[in-house]
């Protein structure tokens, strides 16, 4: 495994990056991550890792400024998902699912450096129809993973119409 930074977490709310000896602050950890660093927030007192809790509040505090990524109906929907049968699918679901995005992201990025006699328009149409494929096939292969209860939504009744 590699090397993972070690950050301090004090009472006072202050970071500390054991590797620089040195404060640092939200936006240093957010650099850290733009950066590919591995590394985990722990307290300096207990050792609990904290890492969550400070990627949490580094999301927050982007969200209030700026162009938020998530809007007020995401966030309600996925509040919903906590306590329900279906919250440890759903992590591993949007886990994968922002795999998917960032592996197409790459490839695209990739594509447009190698462009030679394409348009962008159709390497773009190409690459979204590839896109939609892929998230289809995962869509299948994670809905098929769950058990035929939990997929069940009364109001999704047939109204007795024949197709």
């Amino acid at each position: 495994m590699a090397h993972k930074r070690v950050i301090k977490k004090y009472p006072n709310r202050r970071l500390y990056d054991t590797e620089i000896s040195s404060y640092i602050t939200l936006e240093d950890v957010r650099q850290l991550i733009s950066d590919g660093e591995a590394f985990e927030v722990v307290d300096a007192k207990t050792g609990e890792d904290l890492t969550r809790t400070v990627l949490l509040q580094i999301i927050a505090e982007h969200e209030e400024k700026g162009q938020p990524i998530f809007s007020t109906e995401l966030l309600t929907q996925i509040i919903r998902f906590y306590g329900d049968a279906l919250q440890g699918f759903m992590g591993n679901y949007l886990e994968r699912s922002m795999q998917l995005f960032l592996d197409q992201q790459s490839q695209f990025r990739s594509q447009l450096t190698n462009l030679m006699g394409q348009t962008p328009w159709s390497m773009l149409n190409q690459l979204t129809e590839r896109n939609l494929d892929i998230w289809k096939n995962l869509q299948q292969g994670l809905v098929g993973s769950i058990p035929a209860d939990a997929t069940r939504n009364p109001a999704s009744k047939t109204t007795g119409r024949k197709p």
